[in-house]
């Protein structure tokens, strides 16, 4: 039981540093979609933790991983997208305005 408590405390630490860090980073969006992906297993971890103490079975859990792919690699190729049309991967040099 306080082991439980212990991992519910440490993915909810772990969950507010990474929210820091996606507050923090606003200069290129690699950093940006790290500490995104960072929150992501914090929230796995938490889901992982909490599914098994209440019994009930893990299988969700391979859907939330399914979907933390997906949004992964839609980041990755946004961010190839980015370097390919404007050469770097920093929010100053992309504007909103143009098409």
């Amino acid at each position: 039981m306080a082991n439980m408590f212990l991992m519910f405390f440490l993915s909810l630490f772990m969950f507010l540093f990474g929210c820091i860090v996606f507050v923090s980073n606003r200069k290129h969006l690699l950093s940006t979609l790290l500490s995104l992906e960072y929150l992501v297993l914090s929230l796995f971890i938490f889901l992982f933790f909490f599914l098994n103490f209440m019994n009930y079975e893990a299988y969700f859990s391979m859907f939330f991983l399914t979907f933390c792919v997906c949004e992964g690699v839609l980041g990755l190729s946004i961010l190839v997208s980015m370097i390919r049309t404007h050469g770097n991967d920093y929010f100053q040099s992309f504007s909103i305005l143009q098409c």
